[in-house]
């Protein structure tokens, strides 16, 4: 007689976590870039949340660079916008490059991330940035 329980081992569990967060940043990512496709900074909260949670779950797996390097990319990005948002009040064109660029950078490392953990290897997170 077949075993009809599923049951779901913690890597699986991480992974889908990380699918999760990758999504809800990859929305967020893509609505910076494209104008007027901006998408709710809560998305962008709740995959923090996530990650800042499931963090210590992935703990001594190969998953936990990509809880680290998720968690990474939203500090440095939202501190790479409060850094130039001056450029907004002062010069609205270079304010506007500024975050592009921004934006543009933060979307590399969501899809970096993703084909990563696509393919089942952890991130280089020796880099800082």
């Amino acid at each position: 007689m077949p075993n009809d329980i599923v049951t779901i081992e913690p890597d699986d569990s991480l992974k889908t976590w990380g699918w999760v967060s990758y999504i809800l940043h990859l929305v967020v990512a893509v609505g910076a870039v494209l104008p007027g496709a901006q998408a709710s900074i809560g998305l962008l909260v709740i995959a923090l949340v996530i990650d800042l949670i499931k963090r210590e779950d992935a703990a001594g797996t190969w998953q936990a660079s990509h809880f680290s390097w998720r968690i990474r990319s939203v500090l440095w990005a939202g501190v790479l916008y409060v850094l130039t948002s001056w450029l907004w009040l002062l010069f609205l064109v270079p304010g506007w490059i500024a975050w592009a660029l921004i934006s543009l950078w933060f979307l590399y490392r969501i899809v970096k991330g993703m084909v990563r953990m696509n393919a089942g290897r952890p991130m280089d997170t020796s880099n800082v940035i």
